[in-house]
């Protein structure tokens, strides 16, 4: 992937003399910046946790689905932002990432999410199943053909966005051997899409503004600060109420599991109402309640699988 053409000094300071070392830590983070790792590994685990409750053990398969997940993923990732470099080039917080900073030329970004989103999707059909596969496919164009569009045009783009997030689990039930339309399935994916809202609303009480200044519409010119802050408390309520009705779904079925999601569901709730009495500011500690909370719930659903 070669250097896009600048000058003799490249972008974050590294000189043209640097040694390998410098070289590598720019191209690795380069590459962890451009497909959002942090973000692909939580899709990751979904898609595992979808495998494990259908199939009841762990596996070489379990491993093979997540690694196709994650390389379709990461894929997707790097071509948003190839779609999104002027948009980011805008932004306060993505004005560094490696297209709009000249440290990858798009051809370059453009390559590596083909590669990546060729490589999971062949994983998926050939270690899986074509069912698998085309659902992860339709994640993708989802995600980068409507998502993508939509969120240059509507506010609330982001809802049906969501559903990005909750296709994974029903890759990973699906790559098992498991009926996309399972109604066990699909009371999962609806809990992580009732998550996704949230989760990116209170992003926007420290991002809304940079989301303004690239002319992006944003529900923080819709709503006022207070009015967002109860709108989001209202679906991080209706998240822990979804999680709730996963054993009427079969999918918690011991008392200690059901007990699980009420003791969790309890404590996201507490940091929701605690939250609506405090400044606007303070929403980074009800963010990471909130990751920790779909976290728990997927390993405790695991668990009860594995039991």
């Amino acid at each position: 992937m070669p250097l896009k053409e600048q000058s003799r000094v490249a972008p974050g300071g590294a000189c043209p003399g640097a040694g390998p070392e410098d070289h590598r830590h720019k191209w690795s983070r380069a590459f962890a910046d451009l497909t959002k790792i942090r973000i692909t590994v939580l899709s990751t685990l979904s898609a595992a946790t979808g495998y494990v409750i259908y199939s009841r053990r762990i596996e070489t398969g379990m491993v093979t689905c997540a690694a196709g997940v994650l390389l379709a993923a990461m894929g997707a990732c790097a071509l948003n932002q190839c779609q999104d470099r002027d948009l980011d080039a805008r932004m306060n917080r993505t004005r560094n990432r490696p297209i709009p900073a000249g440290i990858l030329s798009l051809r370059a970004a453009l390559a590596v999410s083909a590669i990546l989103i060729i490589s999971g999707i062949v994983l998926l059909w050939t270690r899986h199943n074509p069912e698998a596969a085309l659902a992860a496919s339709g994640a993708i164009a989802w995600y980068n053909l409507l998502y993508t569009y939509l969120k240059r045009v509507w506010a609330f783009a982001v809802v049906p966005g969501a559903a990005i997030g909750a296709l994974p689990p029903l890759i990973g039930w699906t790559a098992a051997g498991g009926g996309l339309l399972d109604p066990r399935i699909v009371a999962l994916a609806f809990f992580i899409f009732m998550w996704q809202v949230p989760h990116f609303w209170l992003l926007l009480f420290q991002h809304g503004a940079d989301y303004q200044q690239a002319g992006l519409p944003s529900v923080t010119a819709v709503f006022s600060t207070r009015q967002l802050m109860r709108v989001t408390s209202v679906w991080m309520l209706a998240t822990v109420a979804s999680s709730m009705l996963l054993p009427l779904f079969l999918l918690a079925n011991s008392r200690w599991a059901v007990l699980g999601l009420a003791i969790a569901g309890l404590w996201l709730l507490g940091h929701s109402f605690r939250f609506l009495r405090r400044p606007p500011e303070s929403f980074l500690p009800v963010f990471r309640a909130l990751n920790i909370y779909v976290l728990l719930i997927m390993a405790l659903l695991a668990a009860e699988a594995l039991l």
